[in-house]
């Protein structure tokens, strides 16, 4: 009977894990880590309540999608471009050499004939995940924030981008670099137009209904994201990258004062029903027994999950000056906190060209959601409260 209301256990866990995270510890825990532990709990290798398949699955998609548009949201190019930016491209190009090496390695065994693959997995990170943890923590705004940003940015967009170039099964590489060129040409053009055309009525229209019952500025921005959700899909891309996309797009349209209830309102939408999908749903569709009956599995998590610290921690030792001593370390575990659903997108490319195996596949999703469970945990309980509240303007980074 209970596997008839997905969405109330969904909610449910969606509410106790906030509650959760309020609890007196002595460390720090993210509220998704609850979520995410929660989801396995309510899950079929749980108590068995709900299922990864039909409403909640579609549920899942979206909430991915809509991780990655507040991701897209929060990007400000203005507080990342120089200096910032510099450093999580050269950081980056850092851990696609390390996880290429760590892949040649991997290639000479049965499990992964796919180096690319593997090697764009261990170089993800999880932006969008991260970036509610910064901004309720008071982070996201302070030079360290800036920094993560631009890094998390890079190791989000770049993975898609390659994927997208690489892994399509639709066009060849050069029909697909076109294609994306098609793409950025009219993201960008999107976002010049939010910026700077901003007619009188179509403002005053916004603005009369902002307030009423059509919500007519939260639905167009829903519209967006799924506009370029399904045209990303028909270039031949992986959706996410619309996702975040029309993050950017709605983000530079509501950068003044003026718009901040708008933002307001996506945030409520997105993390009040959206996003608690993914990552619930995270949980629910993690395959615990992988773990409990296959030894391979179970020894390549573990191996994994140290090959992230290396591949996306390493680049934190470039930041020098930037970063103060005792926030290296924390740096280093942010960065390391893979993209699950990158991962997930990958290692189902992988296992259905049979690129990679079902174990190497199965482990890969096991460390980049230890990760999530891990990594943060730590960073935060490393790190010094930040007494100022979240959204504060921090001392900005040298962009020179």
């Amino acid at each position: 009977m209970s596997n008839l209301h997905p969405v109330f256990w969904i909610l449910a866990a969606a509410v106790l894990a906030p509650l959760m995270a309020e609890l007196p510890l002595r460390v720090k825990v993210p509220v998704v880590v609850f979520e995410v532990l929660l989801g396995i709990a309510i899950g079929p290798h749980g108590l068995g309540l709900v299922k990864f398949e039909g409403f909640v699955e579609a549920m899942f998609t979206f909430g991915m999608a809509a991780t990655l548009f507040m991701a897209g949201m929060e990007l400000n190019f203005k507080h990342i471009r120089g200096t910032p930016l510099f450093l999580a491209l050269r950081g980056w190009g850092l851990s696609l050499l390390i996880g290429v090496a760590l892949s040649a390695l991997l290639y000479a065994t049965p499990l992964a004939r796919s180096p690319l693959m593997l090697t764009l997995a261990l170089c993800t990170t999880a932006l969008g995940t991260l970036l509610p943890m910064l901004r309720d923590g008071g982070q996201l705004h302070t030079p360290f924030g800036r920094l993560f940003v631009a890094a998390g940015t890079v190791g989000e967009v770049g993975p898609i981008v390659a994927m997208s170039l690489l892994l399509s099964q639709e066009y060849s590489t050069w029909q697909e670099a076109g294609f994306l060129l098609l793409f950025l040409l009219l993201v960008l053009a999107c976002v010049a137009a939010g910026m700077g055309l901003r007619p009188a009525p179509v403002i005053a229209l916004l603005s009369r209904t902002l307030h009423a019952s059509t919500q007519l500025p939260v639905r167009l921005a829903l519209l967006l994201m799924a506009g370029y959700f399904v045209l990303t899909e028909e270039f031949g891309f992986e959706n996410i990258l619309g996702a975040f996309a029309a993050g950017m797009v709605v983000g530079a349209a509501t950068q003044d004062k003026a718009a901040k209830p708008l933002r307001h309102k996506i945030d409520a939408v997105c993390f009040g029903w959206f996003i608690p999908f993914f990552f619930v749903g995270a949980g629910i569709k993690f395959h615990l027994d992988a773990f409990t009956h296959d030894l391979t599995t179970a020894l390549l998590v573990p191996l994994f999950l140290l090959a992230l610290l290396l591949v996306r921690g390493a680049p934190a030792w470039f930041y020098g000056k930037h970063l103060a001593p005792q926030e290296r370390l924390p740096f280093a575990l942010y960065s390391s906190v893979a993209s699950l659903s990158l991962v997930v997108v990958i290692t189902d490319i992988g296992v259905r060209t049979h690129s990679i195996s079902a174990h190497l596949a199965s482990a890969l999703v096991g460390a980049a959601l230890l990760s999530v469970l891990l990594f943060p945990t730590i960073a935060a309980a490393l790190q010094t409260p930040n007494p100022a509240p979240a959204g504060a303007e921090g001392t900005p980074v040298d962009s020179d």
